[in-house]
Parts: C-alpha cells; structure tokens; sequence
C-alpha cells in the first residue's frame, strides 16, 4: 500500500500535468488508499502534488475533482491553487467557468475550487458529488469541515475511478492535533498514509534563500515548517495530554459541581467568538478529580438558556452550578435572571473572577500535573483536551469553567454534598 520512495516508478501522467513529479509526489499519485496527506515542511511541493492528484483522472468522463482552501482569498492568491491551474491549463482544451470556479474538460471532467471559511459553509457542498477531494493546508481547517466532505465523496457502482480524500499539510494551526492524531496517531491502521516532504525534496526552489527566510521565524514556526516537526507546537505550558488517564466511568460518592463560563461575543459572520461551556467535575474523599461531561458550543441567548436548564436537570438538582460572572451591572443582571428565571429549583450562584485566567488556572494545572485528575471518556475529550494543551493560545472557555468547578470543589468542600 505504501510505496517506497527508492524504487518509485513515475506514473503516467496526463498531458494537463506539464511537470515531472519528485519522488515524493510520484509516491503520492501512486497511493489507493481512500485517505492520504502529503507534505510536513514548507516547500516540498505540496501545491504540485495535490493539484496532480486531482487532475490524474480528468480523461475520464463524468470526473469530479474539488480543492479547498479555508478563504477564497487564499485560493487566489499568487502561486496557489487556482492561479497555478490556470498557469497549467491555460492553452490547453481545458476551458475555465469563472461564475463556477471550474475547469471543464473534453471529456466532461470538471475540478472544481472552493473554500469554507466557516463551518457552516460546508453545506454550500451538501448536494454535490466527487470522487476526488483535496485540502490545501489541512491544519487551517476544523475536523468537522474535513470530515463533512466524505459525504460528498462518491461513484457510479460500475465507475473504475477510486474515490481518494488527499491534503497537504505544514505542521501548526488550529487543525494541528487533529490532523496529527488522525495521520500519525490513529494514520496507517486506519489506512491513512502520510507523504512527507522538505525543502530538500524539491528541485524547483532556490533553497538557501528559502531557507534564510525560514531563519527569521520563532523557534517553533521554523521547527515545523524548516523540519516538517509535528511534534513542535506552540502553547501547552500549563497543561499536557498525557497527564490525564481517560477511565470508562466515574465512581460513586463524589462531591460534584457543574460550572458555566457564558460566551462574552456572539456568533457573528466573519468572527470566531468565544464558547458557551459548562465542565461537570466531582472529587472523591481521597482528594481524585474527575472531569465527567463538558458542554460547549456557540449558542444563541436562548439556546444557550436552554441547554443549561437542559443539562441541570440531567445532572439533578443535588449538583449545584456556578456561573462566571462577566464584570459590571450586565452581569450582575445575567445571574440574577439565571437564578430566578432559569434556573428556579436549582442551586445556583454566580461566581466573580478575583484573578487572572492563567492564574486562576494555576492550582487546578498542578494537580492535573501530579496525575489527581482523570476523565470519563466521551465525545466531548478531544476538544476538551485540544483546548486545555493549547492553553493560553486560542480559547479557553473550558479551562476556565474547569477552573471554576476545581474552585468550588476545594474553597468550601463540606457545603456540597456526596452525589
């Protein structure tokens, strides 16, 4: 299944393809799996190779290709996807739908460009069918986009052309730890291979300036961009995975509480605001914490109502909850209306920060560290754990509430009740 790069034999390539592929990339168009990223380094062709998969079956009629990347802007960029179509189809009888962003060609194959700068923007694809599709710069895109797609990928029952998911990738972004898990961790057992590739690997760039550019970058972006290092990655300083033992099942007799950090933006067009999240924690008498459930979305106002009394009642009226009071008279108003309106029945308070995010964290980490905390396997791990190794970078909603719920836990233990 997974060639080997000494005794790649160059397959043969259409006349759209105008450039010979590496070894690399040969590897690359040779794979059958369903899955496969290539890359790692910043210039080792990634461009080239995904392109050529995607245009490797276009004398085939009735073939359909897509390529991705997160924002249209990226697509149009100089050098990209479609402004490197374009350099390699122009002339030839393959002819170009601005409207559609698609090359049609004589055999009726078309390649399509498209982005999803939000998650929402997958359905744009929801009644569409391909039987290639390609990410550009994998790690800018959420697992959920990528995942979506494969609802899209299919073929005619008598159709000799294999249905390929394909990326490329440098290490880094917000889509590291799923990529990497999904390649490197789960990767060939599940039948996804990874190509890699460096600046070494490609003939066509002058590599020493490369390389200088490379050199004014941070330590960590060069690590994984220079290297292709997966294992690089900026953040982490409070909180590491492998600190935590997944378990089936909490035990009994806990003391628990459930705490609420609100989204302080809402969803907009255009934005990445905050999460609404509710992280369910319980200690026992040995003073070992359990993470039970986390809840976390961006919600509207009433949805957001909604799933917490939703939540409240699953969890029981014996669970009391708290709620991080957002500073000023407005939230003041919000836990007033979530303890009178909302939540009526529950034990409920509202809980003003006394410190900073990253020190209010700070006893909640040590423990996490000395291996006292431990959680109940779930759905909701991965971004769970993603958030917290990330830490202080991009969001921390459910560190947050878990700092909370580790605050009430320990500040008044004999005033919360054995659940």
């Amino acid at each position: 299944m997974y060639p080997e790069l000494k005794r790649i034999v160059v397959p043969k390539l259409n006349k759209y393809i105008p450039h010979k592929p590496t070894p690399q990339q040969a590897a690359f168009l040779l794979l059958e799996c369903k899955e496969a990223l290539y890359g790692g380094a910043a210039g080792g062709g990634k461009s080239n190779a995904l392109l050529s998969a995607a245009l490797q079956h276009v004398d085939v009629p009735e073939y359909s290709a897509i390529l991705f990347r997160r924002t249209f802007a990226d697509l149009a960029l100089p050098g990209a996807l479609m402004d490197r179509a374009e350099e390699w189809l122009k002339g030839t009888d393959a002819r170009w739908n601005e409207k559609k962003k698609q090359w049609k060609f004589p055999s009726g194959a078309r390649l399509t460009f498209g982005y999803m700068e939000h998650e929402k923007d997958r359905y744009r694809y929801q009644s569409s069918e391909f039987q290639f599709v390609g990410f550009d710069e994998l790690t800018q895109f959420t697992k959920l986009q990528y995942t979506y797609m494969f609802s899209r990928l299919r073929r005619l029952k008598d159709s000799k052309v294999r249905l390929r998911m394909r990326a490329a990738s440098n290490p880094g972004g917000e889509g590291h730890d799923w990529v990497k898990h999904r390649y490197f961790t789960e990767g060939p057992k599940k039948k996804r291979f990874f190509i890699p590739a460096k600046l070494a690997d490609n003939p066509h760039l002058d590599r020493e300036e490369y390389i200088e550019s490379l050199n004014e970058l941070d330590a960590i972006t060069r690590q994984q961009l220079l290297d292709g290092d997966w294992s690089a990655k900026h953040g982490g300083s409070k909180f590491k995975k492998e600190w935590f033992e997944i378990v089936e099942a909490a035990p009994t007799n806990l003391r628990i509480v459930r705490s609420w950090d609100l989204a302080a933006t809402e969803k907009k067009k255009g934005k990445d605001p905050c999460n609404t999240a509710g992280v369910k924690m319980g200690v026992t008498p040995k003073g070992i914490y359990y993470i039970m459930d986390c809840r976390a979305g961006q919600w509207s106002p009433l949805n957001t109502e909604n799933t917490i009394k939703q939540t409240a009642q699953l969890d029981g009226k014996r669970v009391p909850i708290y709620i991080e009071e957002e500073g000023g008279s407005g939230g003041k108003i919000t836990i007033d209306h979530y303890v009178r309106e909302v939540l009526a029945g529950w034990t409920c308070y509202g809980e003003r920060p006394g410190a900073a995010k990253e020190e209010r964290c700070n006893p909640f980490s040590s423990q996490c560290q000395a291996g006292n905390v431990k959680i109940v396997r779930g759905a909701w791990n991965e971004p769970y754990l993603d958030e917290l190794e990330g830490f202080p970078n991009g969001k921390k909603d459910r560190v947050d509430a878990s700092s909370l719920c580790f605050k009430k836990l320990t500040d008044n233990p004999h005033l919360i009740a054995m659940v």
